[in-house]
C-alpha cells in the first residue's frame, strides 16, 4: 500500500510534530507540500521533508488554488484561522486533521462539520488525549466494569507555572482577541476526554475562574517592563532570562521555536530585548485567566469536576474516578485501582513515551493521532478516528457552555449536538 500523502498547514510547533511522524515511518505517510507564512521556518520544513521546488507556498490559499495535491491536509495554523481552511481543503476533498480547537466560534464549528460532511472526507481533531497508552489503560477499566457505575469524577489540568507564562501570559494564546479564550486554547479535548472515558455526554456546566495573578498590582517593587532590565529578575521565578537561557542549552524545539527562529544567544536576546517573550509577567497585555474550575452533569446524574490551573510545576493530568464497585486514581503513566469487594489495590503501568508537553509528544498521543488517522485514511476505515465531526462538536459546545457559565455565573445546558465517540 503507498504511503499517504499529506499537505501541511503551518510549519510551527505542531506541524513540525505532525511531520516528524511521517518521517519516522516513511511507508504509512509522505509530506508533499506545505503552507507556511514565515519563510525561515517554511524553507526549513521543505527542507527537512525534501520538497521540490514549488512544493511549498506562503498563504494556504495558493496551496489550495492548486486543486488535489495530497490525501490530506494537516492544519496546524493559529486557533483563529481554522474553519476558511478546514472548509476549503474538505470540499477539494482532502481528508482534514484539524488542530485543537476546531474553531473559536460556535458557529464556525458548525460549519466545519457541515463541510466535511457534506464532502464525505475523513475528518479527525487533534484531541491527543484519546490516543495516549494512559487513556486506553484508564478506558479499558472502566469499560471492563472495574469501577462499577461511574458516579463521579476529578480531573487536573496542572498547566506549568513556566507554560502559563510562556504561553498564556507572554504567547500567543494571551489575549483572546488574538486567539480564543483559555478554556477552549487549553482544555477542549480535557472535556473531550472526560466524556470518552465516562462514555457519557455532558449535559450541564457551570465554571468559576479569573486572571488572577498575572496583573499590575502584583508586580514586585522594583521591577522592569523587561526581564533584562530587571533588578529582581533573579527572585522571580517566571524570569524569561532564566527560563529561555535553560531552554537554549537544551536546544531546538519547543518551547524555543515560538520565540526565536535561529537557535543563539544573540538572537534570544534580541527576542527578549524586543519581542514580547522577554517582558514581566505583570506588565504585559494579558486578558485570559489564569484558572478555572468547571462543575459537570454528565447523561445520567454522574457529577465531575475539573481543574485547570497555572500554579504548579506542571506534568501529566490527574484524574480520580469513582464508582460503585471501586476508585481509580490516574497520574498520566499508571493506574491505581481499588476494589471495594476485595478490599484489594492494583497498580497498571502504561508507561507512556514522552513527557505530557507539546514538546514530549503528549504522553505518546501525537503519534497515536498521526497513526490513527493515516490508518483511516489508507483504509477507508473511520473507525481508527476516536472522534468523528459529530464528537469533537459536542466537546467544543460543552467548552462553550462553561465559559458562558463563567462569564454570567449561570448553570448551562449543553445542546445536544453529536454523541462521545
Amino acid at each position: 500500500m503507498a504511503p499517504v500523502t499529506l499537505a501541511v498547514l503551518g510549519a510551527g510547533n505542531r506541524g513540525n510534530a505532525h511531520g516528524d511522524w511521517a518521517l519516522a515511518n516513511p511507508d504509512r505517510a509522505r509530506v508533499v507540500a506545505v503552507a507556511e507564512p514565515q519563510e525561515v521556518r517554511r524553507r526549513r520544513f521543505a527542507a527537512r521533508h525534501g520538497l521540490p521546488d514549488g512544493a511549498d507556498a506562503a498563504a494556504w490559499q495558493e496551496l489550495a488554488g492548486r486543486g488535489r495535491v495530497a490525501d490530506a491536509v494537516l492544519i496546524c495554523t493559529q486557533d483563529a484561522t481554522h474553519a476558511d481552511p478546514a472548509i476549503a481543503f474538505a470540499e477539494l476533498g482532502y481528508h482534514v486533521l484539524l488542530e485543537k480547537p476546531m474553531a473559536t466560534t460556535e458557529a464556525d464549528c458548525r460549519r466545519i462539520v457541515g463541510a466535511v460532511e457534506r464532502a464525505g472526507v475523513i475528518f479527525s481533531v487533534c484531541h491527543v488525549l484519546r490516543y495516549t497508552p494512559y487513556t486506553a489503560l484508564v478506558k479499558q477499566v472502566v469499560d471492563a466494569g472495574r469501577l462499577g457505575q461511574v458516579v463521579s469524577v476529578q480531573h487536573l489540568e496542572p498547566v506549568g507555572f513556566l507554560h502559563q507564562a510562556h504561553s498564556y501570559v507572554r504567547g500567543a494564546w494571551r489575549r483572546e482577541g488574538l486567539a480564543t479564550f483559555m478554556l477552549m486554547a487549553k482544555s477542549c479535548h480535557d472535556l473531550d476526554w472526560l466524556q470518552h472515558v465516562v462514555g457519557r455526554s455532558i449535559r450541564r456546566v457551570a465554571s468559576f475562574g479569573s486572571l488572577t495573578h498575572f496583573r499590575p498590582e502584583h508586580r514586585p517593587a522594583g521591577a522592569a517592563d523587561r526581564c533584562l532590565d530587571c533588578g529582581v529578575e533573579a527572585a522571580c521565578p517566571y524570569s524569561a532570562v532564566r527560563f529561555y537561557s535553560r531552554c537554549l542549552e537544551r536546544g531546538p524545539g519547543w518551547p524555543l521555536d515560538a520565540v526565536i527562529e535561529r537557535y543563539t544567544e544573540e538572537d534570544l536576546l534580541a527576542a527578549l530585548r524586543s519581542g514580547p517573550y522577554g517582558r514581566c509577567v505583570y506588565a504585559g497585555d494579558n486578558d485570559v485567566v489564569d484558572h478555572q474550575v468547571v462543575a459537570m452533569e454528565f447523561d445520567g446524574g454522574p457529577t465531575g469536576s475539573f481543574v485547570m490551573t497555572g500554579f504548579n510545576a506542571g506534568g501529566h493530568r490527574r484524574t480520580r474516578l469513582f464508582g460503585t464497585h471501586g476508585e481509580l486514581e490516574g497520574d498520566g503513566e499508571r493506574v491505581r485501582v481499588h476494589d471495594f469487594l476485595t478490599g484489594t489495590a492494583e497498580t497498571l503501568e502504561a508507561l507512556p513515551p514522552g513527557d505530557a508537553t507539546a514538546g514530549g509528544g503528549h504522553g505518546g498521543g501525537d503519534w497515536g493521532l498521526m497513526d490513527a488517522f493515516t490508518r483511516a485514511v489508507a483504509t477507508g476505515d473511520r473507525a481508527h478516528v476516536l472522534t468523528g465531526p459529530r464528537a469533537s462538536l459536542e466537546a467544543h459546545l460543552v467548552v462553550f457552555a462553561a465559559e458562558r457559565a463563567r462569564r454570567e455565573g449561570v448553570v448551562v445546558t449543553v445542546p445536544p449536538e453529536g454523541h462521545p465517540g
